[in-house]
């Protein structure tokens, strides 16, 4: 039996005190590829709440849950049908709120994903605006065509999965979709789609909702002229200048949001939101619009020192401006998996992780030595001030599933590419708990369905089940690591740099210090500190070997805590 809204969170909140999501190590659960309760080969509610004593258990203080709306599922689930229900594969809404009660007696807070740009082709808006019915198209966004028929697109705009942004209809008009055809843009300059979003935030934080994660949160506001982008460079689509991402509009649709959440206690934004720069960034974490956004620069950094403490300075100083915390990310369900990442050779500047998949599939991969470097970037990541982001597989050393058949593949990438990009399926396979052989309990041992997404046959040593207990394992790295985060760096110190050899990062906050080895040769570290944990057994306080990091402490700290 679950507790009421009321007293689950006033539980929550005994755990975590206000402004809670400022030092927060959220779990994002990617539902469709985390437990299957029902045996479809679908991850599902009943699944994902099975799983909470597991996530308790790993230390976190919140989860965010991918979409989890009625979908089409052409974008696994951002291409919304209602926003006020939960899709039927998944479970009931009842069930969603017996979820949130749930988590909240765990003290885990609850994270929705909302998608404002777009809805799918199928919510009942864009249903009524295909019949015409008057003033539905005007909360979408059609343009007549260019050219004497109007036979071309309304501007040279494409959509980030690829082909043009534009798709007409059989009146002649054309329909604006960044991503899907089957995901058209919302018109964020008309009120009916203000005051809409606005009461889907109030109906999920009346059911005990504690924030959510903003997809696309650069988009919504458009250029109004809607001119020309001009070319674009490979995996530059969210990061340049473009007259549909970033624009200064947008800032009014969040300050409207933050009043929504500032009626309620200690609710959260966090935005995904690709940018030229940090100083940009920083504009959607002023004191009324959003609390947080994603540092991608993080996940971007390729593992050299250099690169990664200029991330570093670059997001702290940016985020100071606005006193906002700075939210840490080594990876997601859109972007390769942080072991497959450091698996191969390093460039010297941040990665386009849309396009290098061309360059990498080039290179045959080292997953050791990327299981290796993932391990020391979690204790980094996991050291810095601010929340830090954890993608479900990552506790456990997943890498990157690049070998998926073509006919098994889902992500719409793959198709509006004409079946050039892989797209982003070979991070959203579905985890391995158990057993030694697939589903490797993702799915009940008698289910009938195979999983949405095939698993490889190699990852019987990487479930959960496997790890457990293991000192020297990814999930144990893990857990040790949340555990003394909160005893050696929730702290409010500051990062203070110290001098290190090349190669090498080295930070001090308070008495504790990180020391992070991106070179290829062992490098002393300071005497007279002991070691609260290392990234690779062995390290006793004299050397720090490659590709490693440690928690290095001055005698005695945390004893007392």
């Amino acid at each position: 039996m679950t507790q009421s809204v009321e007293s689950t969170a006033t539980t929550v909140a005994s755990r975590h005190p206000e402004a809670w999501w400022k030092t927060a190590v959220v779990y994002q659960v990617y539902i469709r590829s985390f437990a299957d309760g029902n045996g479809d080969g679908i991850g599902d509610l009943t699944g994902l709440r099975s799983k909470l004593p597991y996530l308790a258990d790993l230390g976190v203080d919140a989860v965010w849950i991918n979409p989890w709306y009625p979908s089409p599922m052409a974008d696994a689930g951002y291409d919304v049908a209602d926003f006020r229900d939960i899709e039927p594969s998944y479970g009931t809404l009842a069930e969603g709120e017996a979820f949130i009660a749930e988590a909240h007696e765990l003290g885990i807070r609850v994270i929705l994903d909302i998608v404002p740009n777009h809805t799918s082709s199928e919510h009942r808006w864009f249903e009524a605006a295909l019949r015409d019915e008057p003033g539905a198209r005007d909360r979408y966004i059609f343009r007549p065509g260019r050219g004497p028929a109007g036979d071309e697109p309304p501007n040279d705009w494409q959509s980030a999965f690829g082909g043009p942004a534009w798709s007409r209809l059989d009146t002649g008009e054309w329909y604006l979709h960044l991503f899907a055809p089957a995901q058209p843009d919302l018109n964020w300059e008309h009120p009916e789609v203000r005051a809409e979003f606005e009461d889907i935030l109030r109906f999920w934080f009346d059911k005990g909702v504690d924030g959510f994660r903003i997809d696309v949160a650069h988009g919504l506001a458009k250029d109004p002229a809607l001119p020309d982008a001009g070319e674009r460079l490979p995996g530059s689509q969210h990061t340049d200048p473009h007259p549909a991402w970033d624009q200064d509009a947008v800032h009014e649709v969040y300050r409207g949001w933050r009043t929504v959440a500032n009626a309620y206690a200690d609710r959260v934004f966090v935005a995904e939101a690709w940018v030229p720069g940090n100083d940009r960034l920083a504009r959607y974490l002023r004191p009324d619009e959003l609390h947080t956004a994603f540092q991608f620069d993080f996940l971007r950094a390729p593992w050299r020192s250099a690169s990664i403490r200029a991330v570093i300075d670059d997001a702290l100083e940016q985020a100071a401006t606005v006193g906002a915390p700075a939210t840490w990310v080594l990876s997601n369900h859109d972007v390769p998996r942080t072991v497959t990442r450091y698996s191969r050779s390093q460039p010297d500047h941040l990665v386009e992780t849309d396009w290098e998949r061309a360059r990498w599939a080039l290179e045959e991969p080292n997953h050791e030595l990327g299981r290796r470097r993932a391990r020391a970037a979690a204790l980094l990541q996991l050291a810095l001030p601010g929340t830090a982001y954890i993608y479900q597989g990552e506790e456990l050393g997943l890498e990157e599933v690049e070998d998926l058949p073509d006919e098994a593949r889902q992500d719409p990438t793959w198709f509006q590419t004409g079946f050039t990009d892989c797209g982003r399926d070979g991070c959203r396979v579905p985890i391995p708990w158990s057993n030694d052989a697939v589903p490797y309990g993702f799915s009940p041992f008698d289910a009938e369905e195979d999983t949405w997404l095939p698993q490889p046959g190699h990852w019987a040593p990487h479930t959960a089940e496997a790890q457990a207990g293991h000192p020297e394992s990814f999930l144990t790295l893990y857990r040790e690591a949340l555990e003394l985060r909160r005893e050696y760096f929730d702290t409010p110190h500051a990062v203070e740099w110290l001098d290190t050899p090349p190669d090498v990062l080295a930070f001090a906050r308070g008495a504790a210090q990180c020391w992070v080895n991106t070179g290829t040769e062992p490098i002393a570290l300071p005497e007279g500190l002991t070691v609260v944990l290392g990234s690779v057994a062995g390290i006793t306080g004299g050397a720090l070997p490659a590709d490693a990091a440690v928690w290095l402490s001055e005698p005695g700290t945390g004893e007392s805590r």
